[in-house]
């Protein structure tokens, strides 16, 4: 089987493979490493990858798709496709991403691709990382995990070190790509790594730096030319793509120019720009960087000096003033060890090839944790509370559980997650994450039910209810170790209490797997809402959606196939006739092939130009009902010597290996021999009299089919040899 790690970048993406004992990147249809995250739409074809970034359909055309789906989860985007209107939303639209990937996975090993890991930014919401996995099961793909992009990375770093001849070594990785900014500190042994802290800044990547140049550039072109870039869509297209040019000129090189013909008004425009000033109206976002590395230290417990290492990757790392001001703050200069724009992608499949049973792997652990805090809060008939302590803090590890107690009396209640540190909480979430409704649950008469809920943060950093279950009589005298953090009563009514305890400790799984979980005598139902999720009938209608579309692409593809394959044919077909198929033609069949391939190719380039696959085919069909009896002449003229040369060989084989036999034997087979030999030496003297643009009277199957005869009648005499009287 074949493993995979998916890295879904802002601006492009790659794909990374385990096979033969080494880490490959796979090359998409372009044999390129990098593919874009591009989707678009004409009238009859979805456009993924490279063929979207052409910008044919500006339109319709989705870019900053994981910024979309990080920041807008519930947009709504309409495009006409098929004469009818469709509706997509950032979900889906990743999600036909990563079907893309799959195809290009599928085609490149030449296997179906399911397991896979896909990596994830740290500052990654719930909402968000549940959107990651509905994409992937809209694609037909099985995330064994989702992975923190920087711990992906220190995943490809670490496990090929071995170095530890001073313990742990603690590394900062700071990864600067197209959209945003994390920093992580983490610790390294022999054994594996342990993500100490994520720092991350969602507005800061390479598009910001972009964006200074445009304005500027924007500015030196209203002076210069009066013109204002800004209002037109396709020269701000235009202009920020020289701008992204300009950013990558300008890190190797002390200076760089621009120059773009008709970018708007029919003016053609010329731009300069040194390094100096770049950095200079940079100077905020590299400010911001540092604040990052700054906030990750800190959150770790960690000091500059105790930074054995600086990594830096990302797609927008290789802008000298970060190498400059990083190799400032942390004293040393930042290595590259790494594949900036690959680390992601190839970390993601080490840790797919770890998770896949049928591959032997290093035991090497990975300990990543959450960047927040996830509280609870419970309602039961009028009682509505919020738990004194956020049961999943910052910094939790990630694959943990906790176990909390519920006491009451009714039959249901009401479990709601939220951000329990509004400052901490990821950008553009909202507060509300999940709710769990449980129940009804069995109570009795004057006596209070005890309800355990375990709490699991799995290794994809989602918070969910791994299960709940009616404790029995027994379990009740301690429904909770006895360590035990939070232990608070609520008087719900008069003579009733709601009893809430907490588990202190973290259980850690091994390998993403939950240990130890208690068994149960009865597991009690539960539903589950996500706050600006998808509906089950949402998830359903999007899996139909994707498979129709995906079932429309196959059209095209075979449609331009056919196309191109008739297209194709029409040009050999005319280059032969005049040189290899001449002979083998008459006039009156030369005359009427060229017409019909001249007709063909008019209709290919007018009205033939958007036909369905059928109508390609059928086209074909006509053209090969006219060619090919000049065809199969030509063929058979090259075929027929080699047939001849066999049967003459196969009767001098029959008559030698008669030799020592009876003569009633040898007679038999001299006689078959003769025969074949005879019918051959009559054709090809009939053969030899007709012109080559007629069709023969020897063809060579009949002279295989001939061969093969007599070699059978031969073993049949030689099988049944007369009886020997002495």
């Amino acid at each position: 089987m074949s493993v995979v790690g998916f890295d879904v970048g802002n601006d492009t993406c790659v794909i990374a493979t385990v096979r033969h004992g080494t880490i490959d990147v796979l090359l998409n249809d372009e044999s390129k490493r990098e593919t874009p995250s591009c989707i678009s739409f004409s009238d009859k074809q979805r456009l993924i990858g490279s063929s979207a970034s052409s910008l044919l359909y500006p339109s319709s055309t989705f870019s900053d798709i994981k910024d979309l789906l990080l920041s807008q989860p519930r947009s709504q985007h309409r495009v006409s496709f098929l004469n009818r209107e469709i509706t997509l939303t950032p979900v889906h639209l990743l999600a036909m991403l990563l079907s893309h990937l799959k195809l290009i996975s599928e085609r490149s090993l030449g296997t179906p691709v399911s397991d896979c890991v896909i990596s994830v930014p740290s500052f990654t919401d719930q909402l968000g990382r549940r959107a990651y996995l509905h994409a992937a099961q809209i694609a037909g793909l099985k995330p064994l995990r989702l992975i923190h992009d920087t711990t992906a990375t220190a995943l490809g770093y670490g496990i090929y070190k071995t170095d530890f001849s001073d313990g742990e070594i603690r590394v900062v990785f700071v990864d600067v790509g197209h959209c945003d900014t994390q920093v992580s500190v983490v610790v390294f042994d022999s054994g594996g790594l342990r993500v100490l802290s994520h720092a991350s800044d969602r507005r800061l990547g390479g598009r910001g730096f972009d964006e200074i140049l445009f304005k500027h550039f924007s500015k030196q072109f209203e002076d210069e030319y009066k013109i204002d870039v800004s209002s037109n869509a396709k020269a701000s297209i235009r202009l920020k793509a020289e701008c992204e040019k300009v950013k990558k000129v300008l890190s190797a090189n002390a200076e760089a120019s621009m120059s773009i013909e008709c970018l708007m008004d029919d003016k053609d425009v010329k731009g300069f720009i040194k390094r100096e000033e770049f950095e200079r109206l940079a100077s905020g976002l590299l400010e911001k960087v540092l604040f990052q590395c700054r906030n990750a230290l800190s959150d770790a417990g960690v000091v500059v000096d105790e930074v054995q290492s600086v990594e830096l990757v990302g797609s927008a790392s290789r802008i000298p003033a970060i190498t400059r001001i990083l190799s400032s703050f942390f004293g040393k200069e930042p290595s590259r060890t790494l594949n900036a724009s690959e680390c992601v992608a190839r970390g993601c499949a080490l840790q797919c090839a770890k998770l896949t049973p049928l591959f032997k792997s290093k035991n090497y652990k990975v300990c990543d944790l959450l960047p927040y805090s996830v509280g609870f809060g419970l309602e039961a008939g009028h009682v509505s509370m919020i738990f004194d302590k956020a049961l999943v803090s910052k910094g939790e590890p990630l694959a943990s559980i906790r176990d909390l107690s519920v006491s009451l009396r009714r039959g249901e209640f009401n479990l709601h997650a939220f951000y329990a540190d509004k400052n901490g909480q990821p950008l553009d979430a909202s507060q509300k994450i999940t709710s769990f409704f449980v129940g009804p649950v069995p109570t009795s008469d004057g006596k209070d039910s005890v309800v355990t809920v375990r709490i699991l943060l799995d290794i994809s950093g989602i918070v969910t209810l791994d299960s709940t279950a009616l404790l029995n009589e027994d379990d009740t005298k301690d429904p909770v170790s006895s360590d035990t953090s939070c232990s608070n009563s609520y008087n719900a009514e008069p003579g009733h209490v709601i009893e809430i305890r907490t588990s202190d400790k973290s259980e850690p799984a091994v390998d993403g797997q939950i240990k130890g979980r208690p068994s149960r005598r009865l597991d009690i139902p539960v539903s589950m809402t996500l706050y600006g999720g998808m509906t089950p009938a949402e998830l359903s209608e999007a899996q139909l959606l994707e498979m129709n579309l995906a079932h429309q692409d196959k059209l095209v593809e075979q449609t331009k196939e056919r196309k191109n394959e008739l297209e194709a044919y029409v040009y050999e077909v005319r280059n032969k006739l005049l040189e290899r198929y001449r002979i083998f033609a008459t006039e009156s069949e030369r005359e009427g092939i060229s017409k019909s391939l001249q007709q063909t190719e008019e209709w290919l380039y007018d009205e033939g130009g958007d036909e369905t696959e059928n109508v390609y085919t059928g086209k074909l069909l006509e053209l090969k009902k006219l060619v090919d009896p000049v065809v199969n002449r030509f063929k058979d003229e090259e075929a027929r010597p080699q047939a001849k040369r066999e049967l003459l060989q196969c009767i001098v084989d029959n008559r030698l290996a008669v030799e020592s036999l009876t003569t009633y034997e040898r007679d038999a087979v001299f006689n078959e021999c003769n025969k074949a030999e005879q019918w051959l030496r009559d054709k090809s003297q009939l053969q030899d009299s007709l012109p080559k643009n007629s069709d023969p009277v020897l063809w060579s199957h009949e002279i295989n089919k001939m061969t093969a005869s007599l070699d059978t009648s031969c073993r049949q005499i030689l099988k049944h040899r007369a009886p020997h009287f002495g």
